[in-house]
């Protein structure tokens, strides 16, 4: 999930323009599905840009799988596990690495709890006057604008596996190679247009890579909502 800013002519190493680029581009590799009953779901709020371009192309419902990263204590960016959203909410924790850091247990129970009411929060935001998208017996397409450790790739998977769909793809622009082989257990599919043999930060493949508030987030499903389907549902 995508946070920070680049710009054009600042960052040698990026692959997309930006975020609706990268998504055209990663549309491209799932044109097989239009006739899957496909469901675009992304996680908020770096994946949504990505997500709207790809069911735009597709012609499908756009939804999304809220997410939350724990960070390490002097380290927010580095997942040392996530949370996704569900009843109860899902929770994955990379044991190895919080030995490794020696990341206390009070701490990880504190920031759970943390990142489980911000995801509540999220909710009640996101989804006000919204009906979420059915996605039994769909095609569901997970999105966001890349994956690093992929710990919060792998809590979406499973949080959108319980919700049975027909298929479970996991979408990205751009990704760590042996994150992406730690997650393909998790997915039916894997679409990726790129993957760096190094990847840092994801937005350093990115020459814009603007962080997103609330109200994007909001403007972004109603413009998707307001946009023919062809796979039926609404958002």
């Amino acid at each position: 999930m995508g946070g920070g800013a680049g710009r054009a002519g600042l960052n040698p190493t990026a692959m997309f323009r930006d975020r609706a680029d990268a998504g055209r581009r990663l549309a491209a590799r799932l044109r097989h599905l239009r006739h899957r009953h496909p469901v675009v779901l992304a996680l908020p709020r770096g994946g949504l840009p990505v997500g709207f371009e790809v069911a735009a192309d597709l012609e499908a419902p756009l939804d999304i799988v809220i997410v939350r990263k724990i960070g390490a204590p002097d380290q927010k960016e580095l997942a040392i596990g996530a949370v996704a959203e569900g009843d109860p909410p899902l929770v994955y924790l990379d044991d190895g690495l919080i030995r490794a850091l020696a990341v206390p247990a009070r701490y990880v129970e504190a920031e759970t709890a943390r990142q489980i009411e911000e995801i509540a929060r999220r909710r009640a935001v996101y989804g006000a006057g919204r009906t979420r998208v059915p996605v039994a017996g769909a095609a569901a397409i997970v999105v966001d604008d890349g994956i690093a450790t992929g710990a919060t790739m792998r809590v979406a998977l499973r949080a959108t596996r319980a919700l049975r769909p027909a298929r479970l793809v996991l979408a990205v622009p751009v990704a760590a190679p042996d994150s992406l082989a730690a997650l393909r257990p998790l997915a039916d599919e894997i679409a990726c247009v790129e993957t760096p043999a190094s990847l840092g930060a994801v937005g350093a493949f990115y020459l814009d890579f603007p962080q997103l508030e609330d109200g994007e987030v909001t403007a972004i499903l109603a413009r998707a909502a307001a946009r023919p389907q062809r796979s039926g549902g609404s958002v």
